[in-house]
This record gives structure tokens, sequence and C-alpha cells, in this order.
């Protein structure tokens, strides 16, 4: 067990599930992932072994045949897996935040059709809010639904929608006018559709199509895509908690939970980002000597290990706040953008380290130097994630005057 992004305060099944995550992904991850991400190819037979452990209910009532774990349980647990491969987390993520919305915001109805078999692993779950022109700017989506008897029609085009051909429910944000008057702020006129659909590409059911995956400089393997929909028909009891306007609430409450995941997946990409480091440190000689030896490796060593021990420290922060049920968008924020931030200096430290070797797709560096960027702007950039904690400082220490 690493010395560094230990966490206190654990019960004996949360560590229990730890180390058979970290015992996983050290045997059944790690070994592999470096030849699969070069393929661009799909982890099958690592996602069944996931299903296995039951990982893809980890955070789903018992009732609905999940294992009722906490957020900090789950973040930890994203934190072994990103530390093996970045792309399995994304899994696993966007599958957890639609399972995560349908528990706070679905109606009864909804979670007793789609929890257990998401628990199972059986229907897989993605969720698609950012559009082609609009970036960070969700207010600014153009996607709709219109009412037509006792369906919806919906229109428009998404994009970046990860697990986009594997999954089978897919929560869509899309605008929805319906009972909302003209001058209604552009956050209270949207709706969260369930949409479900045949895994694959192309048209994976009437009106609703997904083309094939987006080439991308790293995150490969998870399949990444677009999603276009066109006279695409959803009965209206797959609007998401049975009432339109509160899709851009439900979808925020899904983010924030997801920032924790992404501080995760910085955290565990870092460690393991040190691990290669101090390891090949040790095992390189230059001027009689390991590289270890000299002082400047020993100061990056010693700075990428307080950056990986910073960044853990606030990502189970914010975990441990969402689980007690205190709003947490501040602590998420800052979790996801010091993590982001400082994986990507590990790693690029971590890369120096190895010198022209890094430069080769023989070590394992190399793929994680073209994985880390992706969490810089996943779930919010970080001039998103300083916006939000800037508004949030100023309501918290507010100017008495």
């Amino acid at each position: 067990m690493s010395r560094l992004a230990q966490t206190a305060g654990l019960t004996d099944v949360q560590q229990e599930i730890l180390s058979t995550v970290r015992d996983f992904v050290d045997k059944e991850i790690i070994p592999v992932a470096t030849g699969l991400e070069h393929r661009d190819e799909y982890p099958q037979q690592i996602v069944d072994g996931l299903k296995e452990l039951g990982l893809f209910g980890l955070m789903i009532p018992e009732e609905y045949g999940g294992l009722g774990e906490s957020l900090l349980t789950y973040a930890l647990c994203v934190e072994e897996i990103a530390r093996g491969w970045m792309s399995v987390s994304g899994i696993i993520n966007t599958h957890f935040i639609v399972a995560y919305m349908l528990k706070q915001h679905g109606t009864q109805e909804q979670k007793e059709t789609f929890l257990p078999r998401m628990a199972a692993g059986e229907v897989r779950g993605a969720f698609s809010m950012s559009e082609p022109g609009l970036g960070s700017d969700v207010s600014a989506i153009t996607s709709k639904g219109v009412k037509d008897g006792d369906e919806y029609v919906l229109n428009g085009q998404k994009m970046w929608l990860t697990n986009g051909g594997t999954s089978t429910l897919v929560a869509v944000l899309c605008r929805s006018d319906e009972g909302h008057p003209e001058g209604t702020a552009p956050h209270k006129s949207m709706t969260t559709f369930l949409v479900e659909k045949e895994p694959g590409f192309g048209e994976v059911r009437p009106g609703l199509t997904i083309p094939g995956k987006i080439d991308k400089m790293g995150y490969k393997g998870v399949d990444t895509t677009e999603l276009i929909m066109d006279g695409l028909r959803i009965p209206a009891n797959r609007v998401l908690g049975g009432v339109t306007g509160r899709g851009f609430y439900q979808m925020m409450d899904g983010v924030e939970v997801g920032r924790v995941n992404v501080a995760a997946r910085g955290c565990g990409v870092a460690q393991r980002a040190f691990e290669l480091g101090v390891s090949y440190a040790q095992q390189r000689h230059t001027f009689g000597k390991p590289i270890a030896q000299h002082q400047a490796i020993q100061f990056k060593l010693a700075e990428m290990a307080t950056k990986v021990e910073a960044a853990h420290a606030m990502m189970v922060n914010a975990a441990r706040k969402k689980d007690s049920g205190e709003r947490n968008d501040l602590e998420a924020g800052m979790a996801k953008y010091l993590a982001s931030e400082y994986c990507k200096e590990v790693v690029e430290d971590a890369f120096r380290i190895h010198g022209g070797y890094g430069f080769s797709k023989e070590y394992e560096i190399e793929r994680l130097y073209r994985e880390a960027p992706m969490l810089l702007i996943g779930e919010g950039t970080a001039e998103i994630q300083k916006m939000i904690i800037g508004r949030r400082l100023l309501e918290e220490y507010r100017f008495q005057g």
C-alpha cells in the first residue's frame, strides 16, 4: 500500500472494498491498459470484471440491488481505478451520474424500472449536456423537447457524450418551453429526458443517431461520441422526476458529484505518475549514481508527493461534505480545480524524470501525459471552477458595511 493518499476514518467494509479494487487494478488493469489504449480498444474484459465486483451499483441503494455505499467510498474506488487507467474510471463515472440523478430526482416508477438493472450493469448510463457551439455555457443549449400528446418530440445535436455507443440509457438535457412563458430564465425552462436506446453506432432507435467515435489525443478506449436527435419521440413518463423545467438543477446536482469524481481521477493519475517517476529515478543512473540521489530529482519527487497528498485531502473533504448532506459546490469546485491542475503538473514532472524515454510509447508515462489534459476540461474547465469558487466565497464572506 502506498504511503501517500491514505484516508483516515474508513470502516472495515470500506477498507475491504478498496483493497479488492486495488488488487483488481494491479492484476487486471495496469498490465493491459497501455496496449488497449494504443489500440483504442474498448476494455470489455475489465468492464465485465467491474460488474462482478458490483461497482456499477456501488452507490445505488440496497433496496434496488446496489451496495448502498457513500460518495466517499465511490470516489476512493475511482481514484484506484484511474490509477490503473483513467478511461475505465470514465466508463464508470457517466453511469454513476445517471444512477445518482435517478436516485435523487426520479419518480418511484423510474427508480424501480432502471436502478436494479443499473446496479447489475445490465443498463449502462450516459448523460448529455454539451452541444457543438456552446462549450461551458449550458444555458445556451438549443436542443428542444416539444410536447405532442403523451409524448415529447426531441430535436438537436449533442457533443462529447462519454459511453455514447455502449450506453443503453442516456439522460439528455433539452429546452422545453411548455408551461414556461416567454422570457423565463433559460435555466428554468430545461428538462432532463431519459432516453433508452440500443448499444452501438448509427441509428440506434428511430430518430436517434450515434455517429462513430470521436478520435481523441488521449482518453482512448472509452467511446466518446455525438448524439443527434431528429424527431425522436419519448414517452412523457420519461421526463426525469415527471415534471418539466427542473433539468438544469438535476444536471447540476449530478455534475457536482461528477466533479468529485473528476478530482478522484486526477488523484489516481497523479499517484500513478508519482509511482512511475520515483521508481524510474531509482533505476536510471547518471554520473555514477541513481538519478534519485541527485538533489534536483529529489526536489521534484518532494513536490510531486506533496501535490498528490494535497489533492487527495481536498477530494476526500469534498466527498465527505456531500455525504453529510451539506452543500458542497465550493469544496467540489476547489477539489476538481486543484486535483486536475496538480495532476497535470505531477505527470509532467514524471515525464521529465523519464527524460527521452518518456517520449517513447513503450513507457507508461507517455500514455498518462496524453490523458491528464482531459481532466483540465472535463466536468467544467478550470475557469468555470474559479467562477463557482469565487461566487461562493462572496456569498460566505459578504461585506457587512
